[in-house]
């Protein structure tokens, strides 16, 4: 069933998912946002889809830099429209660590790192009854400089995402009130608020007619 929230909950939730909604517009390498709506469903509150144009097997580093962006666009539309930030974020927060933790981790996408990758032997070494600690199979030093490496990654991208939605506050402050009055947009309607156009193609004026009448 449906949770039913307060005005005050949608409110900051319409300006949480526009916050992921711009981004996903205005950031060059993320893939096309489809939907963004802030009726409940579940435990979440409110979802900013994006689908692919086609099928992807591989991601580039700048993809996942542009996701990790958006997915911190909805904490910072919190702080910079409401001066506040709640606990709406945490999912979020936790899948940006993640993805930049693979990045350093598997993909070797860090280039103080390098090309290596690291912890696959502590997920075997488990199974073989192992302490979870006791099978990291890298130096506390490079613990250290993977943990700078993560925080290096998220904060990059924070900063670039609050550039961005500064940059565009007007747009984001659009977005959230259709969210509030319509509460769903599809993709076409971000874009036209992003690009400073009305939500919808103007409806022609029936009165006119070729002839002038």
């Amino acid at each position: 069933r449906s949770l039913i929230i307060s005005d005050e909950e949608k409110q900051i939730t319409a300006v949480h998912e526009a916050g992921h909604a711009l981004l996903g517009v205005e950031l060059e390498y993320s893939d096309p946002v489809h939907k963004v709506t802030i009726i409940p469903r579940g435990m979440a509150l409110g979802v900013t889809q994006q689908l692919p144009e086609g099928d992807k097997h591989n991601y580039s580093r700048n993809y996942l830099d542009d996701q990790i962006a958006i997915l911190l666009g909805g904490r910072l539309a919190e702080e910079l429209t409401n001066g506040n930030i709640t606990t709406g974020a945490g999912n979020d927060l936790e899948r940006a660590t993640e993805m930049a933790r693979r990045m350093v981790c598997e993909w070797g996408m860090s280039d103080a790192i390098g090309p290596l990758t690291f912890g696959k032997a502590k997920e075997e070494q488990v199974f073989l009854g192992r302490d979870f600690a006791q099978s990291q199979d890298y130096s506390e030093g490079t613990a250290s400089s993977i943990d700078q490496e993560i925080t290096r990654i998220v904060t990059e991208n924070y900063d670039r995402a609050r550039k961005e939605l500064e940059t565009h506050k007007d747009e984001l402050m659009h977005i959230a009130e259709e969210l509030l009055i319509r509460e769903v947009l599809d993709g076409q309607q971000v874009r036209r608020i992003a690009n400073g156009l009305p939500i919808d193609d103007p409806v022609p004026d029936s009165t006119t007619g070729s002839n002038g009448s």
